[in-house]
């Protein structure tokens, strides 16, 4: 299963617990983290940690990581460009939550050829070891370096390679200038290009929206590979993509001003069911245009136009599933992940969405992370179910 390659471990999984036991946001100096670990650990004895550290402190990973052998702790964790909270966003803090009993788990460092084949053979062997009743299917939740260039590739290779289905779910972590950086860590390792898996009971449940209208625009991306499209209705990507937005909005695009509009204005991947949004993020001196996410050849698309924070249904129709569920479980904590593309799109009025969110759903706490994509399960009635990779998303989990 190429040991060398992947770190993986396995316990009892209780499909009646909770996702976290608690949570706590500590200081960029980790002064109390002894305290915290000592505390949940005489609570919790096979308790685990999922650490989410913003960029501004990805210095701190060696300090974590020192903390938690010394302690025989488990330990998972991943830098995404923020955080955030109910009262803003957050880069002075370190996010702790803990897992009691910590779930199966793995890191895969490296995805190349043999490190795919082995990730997929250790969520297999998970699998086969915890694996729930028909419908009652546990939550694979998975944390990417946002630099992969097919992680939506990655995840379809892996559902077909399953013989039992599996629920998904799963964000990018990284930076937010798309900069390599070692983003994924355990107590040991620090790296890039490889991914986090945990396998959570089928109690966890979660939820991913976008809430972004569709323009009338359709076109066909004809050329291209993984997240670069080549060329629009075979002629040079960013050429159509210019005539669109001036045709549908007004907007008169040009490379000086790439940057200060294609957040506002992206593309929509059209499925049998709905869109998926994916942003473009670099333009190339060719004419191709980068995205987060792929864009398989001739794939259908459609342009859109990013809703204010006012419109749309994203924040409405998670908060209602998280009302829900809190209504049977009023003490069941949640974990957020918010899109950094909308939090650009949208610029102050995102806090104005997470605010809504934790008012509407009577969350008295609200934490989470900054991502560069999110993964959830296409589950429609008369169809299997498929992990699909987003942009611009709102995560719900717990």
């Amino acid at each position: 299963m190429g040991a060398k390659r992947v770190r993986m471990r396995t316990s009892r999984l209780n499909f009646h617990v909770p996702m976290f036991s608690a949570q706590h946001l500590t200081s960029a100096d980790l002064h109390d983290l002894s305290a915290t670990l000592a505390a949940w650990r005489s609570r919790w004895p096979d308790m685990g940690v999922l650490a989410l550290l913003p960029e501004a402190l990805s210095d701190r990973v060696p300090l974590l990581q020192t903390a938690f052998r010394e302690r025989g702790v488990p330990l998972l964790g991943a830098v995404f460009p923020s955080l955030f909270t109910g009262q803003g966003f957050v880069t002075d803090q370190v996010l702790l939550l803990c897992l009691a009993p910590m779930p199966p788990w793995l890191f895969q460092p490296v995805l190349d050829d043999a490190g795919r084949e082995a990730w997929y053979e250790a969520v297999r062997f998970m699998q086969a070891m915890h694996g729930g009743e028909p419908g009652a299917e546990p939550l694979l939740f998975m944390i990417f370096d946002g630099m992969l260039p097919d992680v939506g590739s990655l995840v379809d290779e892996l559902h077909l390679s399953l013989q039992q289905p599996l629920r998904y779910s799963g964000v990018n972590a990284g930076s937010e200038t798309f900069q390599p950086m070692a983003c994924l860590f355990d107590a040991e390792r620090q790296a890039g290009m490889g991914v986090i898996s945990l396998l959570l009971p089928h109690s966890v449940e979660a939820l991913t929206r976008h809430g972004y209208p569709v323009s009338r625009a359709l076109m066909t991306a004809t050329t291209g590979e993984g997240n670069r499209i080549d060329t629009i209705d075979h002629r040079p990507a960013f050429e159509v993509y210019q005539q669109l937005i001036l045709e549908e909005y007004g907007v008169h695009l040009t490379r000086e001003n790439f940057y200060d509009y294609a957040v506002h204005f992206p593309f929509g991947l059209v499925t049998m069911i709905d869109v998926l949004v994916r942003i473009p993020v670099a333009l190339g001196d060719d004419g191709s245009l980068i995205c987060v996410g792929e864009i398989p050849p001739n794939s259908l698309m459609r342009l859109l136009r990013a809703p204010a924070a006012a419109q749309g249904s994203a924040v409405t129709e998670l908060a209602a599933f998280v009302a829900e569920r809190r209504a049977a479980s009023p003490t069941r904590p949640w974990l957020h992940f918010y899109c950094a593309g909308r939090r650009m799109h949208l610029g102050d009025s995102a806090l104005h969405e997470l605010q809504a969110l934790q008012l509407q759903s009577g969350q008295s706490d609200l934490v989470g992370a900054l991502t560069l994509g999110e993964i959830d399960t296409l589950d429609a009635v008369g169809l299997p179910r498929l992990p699909r990779f987003h942009n611009a998303c709102l995560v719900g989990l717990g």
